[in-house]
């Protein structure tokens, strides 16, 4: 008797499980809980990474990270300042690919 009492609260139990799980995955546009974590350090070492270049003006280059891959953007002085920028964020650790959207000054 308990058993049958018992079966809808266990399935109940076992969808709301599910759900919440299924709500903690990535997709293809959306990462995960720890995937945004991880997406924000890389984020925080390619800054500190052009920052710490004494040939880049850090403050003028934005950088954006999803699921490992950086975006940069930002207005910069010259093709050289467009390479180094690229080659020091591909050479932080986590770095997957770097895309480059930034834009010489006129």
């Amino acid at each position: 008797m308990k058993t049958r009492q018992f079966a809808p609260a266990l399935m109940l139990a076992v969808a709301a499980a599910l759900v919440t799980m299924a709500g903690c995955t990535a997709s293809p546009k959306q990462a995960s809980a720890g995937q945004y974590i991880d997406d924000t350090a890389i984020t925080t070492k390619v800054k500190a990474a052009i920052f710490n270049d004494p040939s880049l003006k850090s403050t003028e280059i934005n950088v954006e990270t999803f699921k490992g891959a950086v975006q940069l953007s930002g207005f910069v002085n010259s093709q050289a300042d467009i390479q180094r920028a690229v080659a020091v964020a591909g050479g932080v650790s986590g770095v997957t690919s770097v895309k480059n959207d930034m834009r010489l000054k006129k």
